[in-house]
């Protein structure tokens, strides 16, 4: 089938077809004499897999590692549960990281009135500088609006220090 058949059967772009195949996700499919990809079921099933895949977030390293595991045959329903588990986990902190983000923003958010008046908090909160207090919490390892951030945050505060002393 022609790339825009794939495309309407999965649902995917043409140009994330393409994609796909640069980064080795897809084979190059083979081609009509005119020089027009040629897609079979298997690649159709593969790229539905992907799509999937895509949608339960998973990233195309982690679909790339999946790939690898079929393509290999030789992969376990025990290494591609434990896969996904990691995969969960990782989704997990992620909620986590979103509950606490949107906690803060209804917090910056009730702090304004909703009037008329140019001045506005939210606005206020956003241009000010980010402080110390608002990234890293004494009382846990985690960064209150980012795991990520922590790191970042405690090494500037490491060099803040430092020009300090």
């Amino acid at each position: 089938m022609p790339i825009g058949e794939l495309s309407v059967a999965t649902q995917v772009n043409i140009e994330t077809i393409r994609y796909y195949e640069r980064v080795g996700l897809l084979p190059d499919p083979p081609r009509s004499e005119g020089g027009h990809r040629l897609y079979s079921d298997t690649l159709l099933k593969r790229l539905f897999f992907i799509r999937r895949s895509r949608e339960l977030g998973f990233t195309l390293n982690d679909i790339r590692g999946l790939l690898e595991l079929v393509d290999g045959g030789s992969y376990t329903c025990a290494e591609v549960k434990a896969f996904t588990l990691a995969h969960a986990d990782d989704v997990k902190h992620k909620i986590t990281d979103l509950r606490r983000l949107e906690r803060g923003l209804r917090k910056m958010a009730a702090q304004c009135e909703g009037g008329d008046v140019p001045a506005c908090p939210i606005i206020d909160v956003l241009f000010d500088t980010w402080s110390l207090e608002q990234c890293c919490s004494p009382r846990t390892e985690k960064c209150l609006t980012r795991r990520t951030l922590r790191k970042r945050c405690c090494q500037y505060a490491v060099k803040l220090d430092a020009k300090v002393r």
